[in-house]
């Protein structure tokens, strides 16, 4: 329950208890490979930051660019981060350059791509929306139809693999 409640606590208690249910009963693996069978083919940097580009090229095409789009060793999951979007500000000259990062947790290297694709859609929404607010989520719907039925499916994954181990390698 620990697990669910780390990744679901902002979800009812109903759905709480159908996931702690399908864990108990070892089914959320069957559940989630049959629903997304392999792993994404995005292992290194340069093919994800082409990925992303890709997704920010067809919905935010006038947002700021990214520079860099990597997976990070350093980012972990237990402190709520999926993935990080950092902006950094450096003089150069009599101007300041500012660059926008994009950091997903290392763990996902293995995962659907449905699942990275989300992380991606939320980091980029970051570009134009800071906040978690209306905004944001309207614009990750909009990148990503699917958005929240993918990260409560993440978290799910989450709680499963917390317990017994990735399922996609």
């Amino acid at each position: 329950m620990t697990q669910v409640k780390q990744y679901l606590g902002a979800y009812g208690v109903e759905i709480q208890q159908q996931v702690t249910e399908l864990l108990e009963t070892e089914r959320t693996g069957n559940w989630l490979l049959k629903k997304y069978p392999t792993a994404h083919q995005l292992g290194n940097a340069g093919r994800l930051y082409d990925y992303a580009q890709a997704i920010k090229s067809e919905y935010m095409r006038s947002s700021a660019p990214i520079s860099k789009v990597i997976y990070d060793d350093k980012i972990h999951v237990i402190h709520n981060a999926l993935g990080l979007h950092t902006f950094v500000s450096r003089v150069q000259g009599n101007k300041l350059k500012a660059k926008h990062e994009i950091r997903v947790a290392s763990m996902f290297r293995n995962v659907p791509e449905a699942f990275l694709r989300m992380i991606l859609v939320h980091e980029l929404a970051h570009l134009k929306e800071k906040a978690h607010n209306k905004a944001f989520y309207k614009l990750c719907c909009h990148m990503e139809p699917d958005y929240h039925q993918l990260e409560f499916e993440l978290r799910v994954y989450l709680c499963h693999k917390e317990r017994f181990g990735d399922l996609w390698k």
